[in-house]
């Protein structure tokens, strides 16, 4: 297992300063809680929560970490599946 300080010396160098991320997540969040997102499901809100999270390490860090922008695209992928299998008639509903 890796030494707790080797694996925050990596992360930093991709995520960036941890201050400085969660300064620009947490004001992303902010924007968010601002502009109604009562209206949302939770599965909205914790893959915005977790995109914003993604966005700011891109600022902060590498912007050519693949991995955030593929975490972006997994978690936009999830809310899209969600959202067309609610859509989806149910099999009792069609036969009714």
């Amino acid at each position: 297992m890796p030494d707790i300080k080797d694996t925050l010396a990596l992360r930093k160098s991709t995520h960036g300063d941890f201050i400085d991320n969660a300064v620009v997540a947490q004001l992303f969040k902010a924007i968010l809680r601002d502009k109604q997102i009562v209206r949302m499901s939770y599965y909205h809100v914790e893959a915005l929560d977790a995109i914003c999270c993604k966005i700011a390490r891109i600022i902060t860090g590498d912007p050519n970490h693949v991995d955030s922008w593929h975490d972006i695209a997994g978690y936009a992928t999830l809310v899209e599946n969600i959202i067309l299998e609610e859509r989806e008639p149910k099999s009792n509903d069609a036969a009714k």
